[in-house]
């Protein structure tokens, strides 16, 4: 998978990148391949993080302080975790230039938008956005310049939001490789808990189970991991810091789909326990079909063990 060639002459004049981890680290990667912006700034709260980002060359600035990276930027994205993000609109808040663009990277959106809008003066455009991509690794090593490349960016325009600062952002998404989207907060934030949140949450629970049994069983658990338990160590293995404030910040969404889910496990549960086997086939075969189509979409491999190589 290659990006297209670069652009004759840039979109953005100034790109900041807030938080260097695998999004930001794979945004600034992308957006250089691509020369989408003149000129490429990072910024991330380590001190550590902000020397690596230096040393790998992805970026034409690495800021020193959250000012430094924003001043005179024509467009911000926050690639902090979503707990974080309060506190970082209001450090760069001051230092943004009337009609710049703000947007972010976090899979949870109405808190966000309540948490940037509480710290950004006016004539700043607040456009929350979340590119559904990634892996379970983090940091700016961890980034790669296709990781958007067929993948869908959900943007979350509040109502009155400037034509011109909407198709700004999705242009840059677009150029990045990424579908772009549109829908409410509140629909984006249900539709991502379906999608991501409780799977991830059932991830880090049957894997918190299994690392419970290892004494009973000797760590059989994880001599004898098949490919269903080892799927779900690879979706808890990821950051956790993120994680954590998903799950506080888009409690009601979770908690309504936990609700759900509860039910169906329970009528689950009763078929097997009264040996309902059509019951369990019908569900078995209406899932594998949800499967497939995941695949002809282009958002999964049908490649056999999902595309691994084989040691």
């Amino acid at each position: 998978m290659v990006l297209d060639p670069p652009l004759a002459s840039p979109l953005i004049g100034r790109l900041a990148i807030i938080g260097i981890g695998l999004i930001g680290s794979s945004m600034l990667r992308a957006a250089r391949a691509r020369k989408l912006a003149g000129t490429l700034v990072a910024y991330d709260g380590s001190e550590g993080v902000r020397a690596r980002t230096g040393a790998l060359d992805i970026a034409d600035l690495v800021a020193a302080t959250p000012a430094e990276a924003v001043a005179d930027a024509d467009m911000v994205v926050l690639c902090v975790p979503v707990g974080a993000m309060g506190a970082v609109a209001e450090m760069i808040g001051p230092h943004l230039k009337a009609g710049a663009i703000v947007s972010d990277v976090g899979s949870v959106k109405g808190a966000v938008l309540n948490a940037l809008r509480a710290h950004l003066p006016e004539g700043v455009h607040v456009i929350p956005g979340h590119p559904v991509a990634g892996t379970e690794y983090s940091g700016p090593d961890a980034g790669f310049a296709t990781l958007f490349q067929n993948r869908w960016c959900i943007l979350t325009p509040p109502e009155g939001t400037d034509e011109a600062a909407l198709a700004a952002l999705s242009g840059l998404w677009t150029a990045m490789g990424a579908n772009v989207e549109t829908m409410s907060v509140e629909h984006h934030d249900l539709v991502l808990a379906i999608t991501s949140h409780v799977p991830h949450l059932i991830a880090y629970n049957i894997v918190g189970t299994a690392a419970d049994l290892e004494e009973v069983t000797q760590s059989e658990v994880i001599k004898y991991s098949a490919g269903g338990f080892r799927d779900f160590t690879r979706i808890a293995a990821s950051d956790p810091t993120m994680w954590r404030d998903v799950f506080l910040n888009n409690r009601e969404a979770v908690i309504e789909v936990l609700g759900r889910f509860t039910e169906d496990l329970i009528a689950l549960q009763r078929a097997i326990r009264w040996a309902e086997g059509d019951k369990l086939f019908d569900l078995f075969t209406r899932t594998r079909a949800i499967r497939r189509s995941i695949i002809e979409i282009g958002q999964e491999t049908a490649a056999p063990d999902f595309g691994r190589e084989r040691g």
